[in-house]
């Protein structure tokens, strides 16, 4: 059975590549915004031993399945029981209009208007994703990508083949 993960950057295709390969080969899929922050204002991220053993959990509770997000230091603890890894690695003037065109994402937003009050800010952040150098940045998914040993694919383009 596979174990997908999937990463990259914010607007990169991760949860439409994600949900197309589940309902393709019947996998369950987390998307690790869903337990990467407090339910706080302004939003903090939850300490990576609750996230952990959210995501421990999750993997034991499902034989396949795709995980995506953004967040290397979670995504560290889910390669180890991954069977192949995909990076989402778009050009950032595509992300940005990607997330642009997102539709409502209730899941993480009470309303599409409060999802489209953070989009000012998440076209920033999306822009800076080369220049960064923390556990959402570019560089820290290539060193993932490249240390990965398994069967793996780089994705420069939204087409989704599954």
């Amino acid at each position: 059975m596979r174990k997908i993960l999937i990463f990259g950057n914010s607007g990169s295709g991760k949860s439409t590549l994600a949900k197309a390969l589940c309902r393709s080969d019947g996998l369950s899929h987390l998307d690790l915004d869903t337990l990467a922050w407090e339910s706080s204002v302004p939003p903090k991220r939850k300490s990576l031993d609750g996230s952990g053993k959210a995501i421990q959990h999750f993997i034991q509770s499902h034989i396949g399945w795709v995980i995506e997000g953004c967040y290397t230091d979670l995504l560290e603890m889910v390669l180890p029981h991954s069977t192949e890894i995909i990076f989402m690695n778009l050009p950032i003037e595509t992300c940005m209009n990607n997330a642009k065109q997102r539709p409502w994402e209730p899941h993480k937003y009470e309303s599409k208007a409060v999802q489209d009050a953070n989009l000012d800010m998440l076209i920033e952040w999306i822009s800076q994703y080369s220049k960064r150098t923390d556990t959402f940045s570019e560089q820290s998914h290539r060193v993932l990508y490249e240390g990965f040993q398994g069967k793996k694919a780089m994705r420069v383009s939204n087409e989704i083949n599954v």
